[in-house]
């Protein structure tokens, strides 16, 4: 039989006083904050793709609590291994909203230097790791890396994010069964948002819940409302500590649903219908946690409006400066490759420049022309 999701708030706001973390008034609004940062990214992200600004967007919208949630339980010895949606994570964890749209443009506005399609943040600074397109394969590196740092007999902890179609991944087996039989620090942390793009999760597995499916490897498996982001701290602060303390892995399945788009390039009204949504709408974890703090008497429509305006000025401003960034140089193929470049490398980069100039002097370059910086 499945366990009940583990819930702290209640739809309309109140909640269940022996889980609530007890939070104060300044760290609530923070996290209305970033449920509300993430959301109005979201937005303006997809409309800056479907103007041709961006090539591709991935949003998140509907999954922000479970996102907000679970990286507030985490704090900075710890390594967050994302997929290509953690935009709310990396916004608690601290990464500048200017990092954020710059990726999206890959010019030198972008840390990353273009090197990423938009949508795959990483930032070093605040242990970050780069996401890839590819389904589930961050889960491996999460837990080699949880691995080595139980080798080194430090007490970080690596936490993965991940959609419910992974769960039918080879690297999650693989990482799942290497954590288990290891005791890794390491927390698998899958928001099910009911759908791996058009494919729904009844056809994904043949398990009653997918927090079944960590049994079999010897892992915890907790299930909890993903939309209720004081249930998502409590839980993630739960397995970190348990992690911490040397006792193994845990499996979060996150209960949660995508509201808009897989991405930029589809279409959801072909595979689910309004209706469906709709009943999802009235679940929404920014109405949810709003309600709360309206019953705690810190929040009104005022503070609201006022809270959005601000947000949006402040991704407007980011969004700006990030567009009008430069280029990204083409000496700069050569970068981050060594600490300490090679002969060959160099000998290479000037090679590559000098012809470089040679084709821009000669008006080879076609339409690439004042495209690319030395």
């Amino acid at each position: 039989m499945a366990s009940k999701p583990i819930a702290v708030l209640k739809e309309d706001g109140t909640t269940v006083k022996s889980r609530d973390p007890g939070f104060d008034d300044e760290t609530v609004l923070r996290i209305h904050r970033w449920l509300v940062a993430a959301r109005a990214f979201d937005e303006r992200a997809l409309n800056l793709q479907r103007q041709g600004r961006i090539g591709f967007f991935a949003p998140a919208i509907g999954q922000e609590a479970a996102q907000v949630g679970s990286a507030l339980a985490v704090d900075d010895r710890d390594w967050l291994f994302p997929a290509y949606r953690e935009l709310a994570v990396a916004l608690v964890r601290g990464m500048p909203m200017l990092a954020l749209a710059g990726q999206l443009f890959g010019n030198q506005a972008d840390v990353n230097k273009g090197r990423q399609m938009p949508n795959h943040y990483g930032y070093r600074d605040i242990n970050f790791v780069t996401p890839s397109s590819p389904i589930g394969t961050h889960i491996i590196h999460a837990t080699g890396w949880a691995v080595a740092e139980r080798m080194k007999g430090g007490d970080g902890v690596a936490m993965t994010y991940f959609g419910d179609g992974a769960t039918s991944s080879n690297d999650f087996h693989t990482g799942m069964n290497f954590a288990g039989v290891y005791q890794a620090p390491v927390i698998f942390l899958c928001q099910n948002n009911g759908w791996a793009i058009s494919l729904p999760v009844e056809r994904q597995t043949a398990a009653e819940t997918l927090a079944d499916k960590a049994l079999g490897y010897g892992v915890p498996g907790v299930r909890v409302d993903g939309n209720d982001v004081l249930a998502m701290y409590t839980a993630t602060k739960e397995a970190v500590e348990r992690a911490r303390r040397g006792e193994g892995p845990t499996f979060i399945e996150a209960l949660t649903y995508r509201m808009g788009p897989h991405s930029s390039s589809d279409d959801p009204t072909r595979y689910r219908s309004t209706q469906e949504v709709a009943g999802w709408q009235l679940r929404d974890p920014l109405l949810r946690f709003r309600r709360y703090l309206e019953q705690r008497g810190i929040w009104d429509d005022q503070k609201e409006e006022a809270l959005w305006a601000d947000v949006r000025e402040e991704i407007a401003e980011a969004v700006k400066a990030a567009e009008a960034a430069e280029p990204v140089p083409v000496s700069s193929l050569f970068d981050d490759i060594y600490e300490t470049p090679t002969p060959q490398l160099e000998a290479q980069r000037a090679a590559l420049l000098e012809e470089y100039r040679q084709r821009k002097e000669l008006g080879e370059m076609g339409h690439f022309e004042g495209e690319f910086p030395l």
